[in-house]
């Protein structure tokens, strides 16, 4: 059964036109960035194949962290500029033994955890395939672990170069985000891909030995919890599940307090934006996914109850 579309039209008045989008190519000295924070447990390393992000105006951008990096932005507002690190392959080839060694010498996998504040498969990908030249560089030195976050189902061009990375021995494992199962929210942009494409892309990853999981992050108002989370245990072989609340690297949510998203959730959902409603969520994916759930950083490490 196949999640239902919302039926709660979008408010013209407030649907703001979009800005432009400016590409341009740049250079990078060091594609691989020791992680803190939040990803510290998750992996040694994440990546960038670029800089900025073409989903920036779309639904998960009105929400994404990323806004609020003042260094990252350089003055520019966020979903207006998408940075191709053309060298990103070979950066990647310079250092990826030398940090495979400083995690070693940490005591963890050499990990990457592709992408934290870009999404690799964006449109533009098609032109410049600068995850695709990432993922051959990777066949010539490969991680221990590579975790694959998007919300793009371009991901699924990546099939073979994914396949040839998992027979090589890296634990692999491909995220793709489905934060709910209705296409719109009130107010906000509609999705980079619709609910129906992510799902597709999803049961061809699973169909060809990826292992796959949905990313609810974050979890937004679900129409039908029962629909959902049977059409998520079909298309992949995990889920997680990650509030705003605890989940956005701030305390209490503050960063997405300061976005229209939890007003939108609301008028949906009250109890959407309350950590009782993804305890409810987390019950529901259990009826489906025993033993198969990740909730917060432990899902995202692959950690699930």
């Amino acid at each position: 059964m196949r999640p239902a579309p919302a039926r709660t039209p979008l408010p013209p008045a407030l649907a703001a036109p979009p800005m432009r989008l400016t590409v341009h190519n740049t250079t990078v000295e060091k594609i691989l960035t020791r992680t803190s924070g939040y990803l510290r447990t998750v992996a040694s390393h994440s990546l960038q194949p670029y800089r900025g992000c073409s989903f920036g105006q779309t639904l998960c951008g009105a929400f994404c962290y990323v806004q609020h990096s003042r260094h990252l932005l350089s003055g520019r507002p966020w979903g207006t500029f998408l940075d191709v690190r053309t060298n990103a392959a070979a950066s990647y080839l310079r250092s990826a033994r030398a940090e495979a060694e400083w995690a070693r010498r940490t005591g963890m996998p050499f990990g990457i955890f592709l992408s934290s504040v870009t999404d690799p498969f964006p449109p533009q990908e098609k032109q410049f395939g600068v995850t695709a030249a990432l993922l051959e560089a990777m066949r010539e030195r490969p991680p221990q672990q590579l975790i694959v976050q998007t919300h793009s189902p371009l991901v699924t061009e990546a099939i073979p170069r994914l396949r040839a990375l998992q027979a090589a021995g890296v634990e692999l494992r491909v995220q793709v985000t489905i934060e709910t199962d209705r296409e719109r929210l009130p107010g906000l942009p509609a999705p980079p891909a619709s609910v129906r494409r992510r799902f597709e892309a999803c049961r061809a990853l699973k169909a060809a030995g990826l292992r796959t999981v949905v990313a609810v992050a974050p979890l937004l108002p679900i129409q039908d919890s029962r629909a959902f989370f049977r059409a998520v245990a079909e298309a992949a072989d995990a889920v997680v599940i990650d509030h705003f609340v605890g989940g956005d690297g701030s305390a209490r949510g503050t960063r997405t307090l300061r976005t229209a998203l939890p007003d939108a959730m609301k008028t949906v959902e009250p109890r959407s934006v309350t950590l009782e409603y993804r305890d409810e969520m987390v019950l529901r994916a259990r009826e489906f996914l025993p033993g198969r759930v990740g909730v917060g950083i432990d899902g995202f490490a692959g950690r699930y109850a």
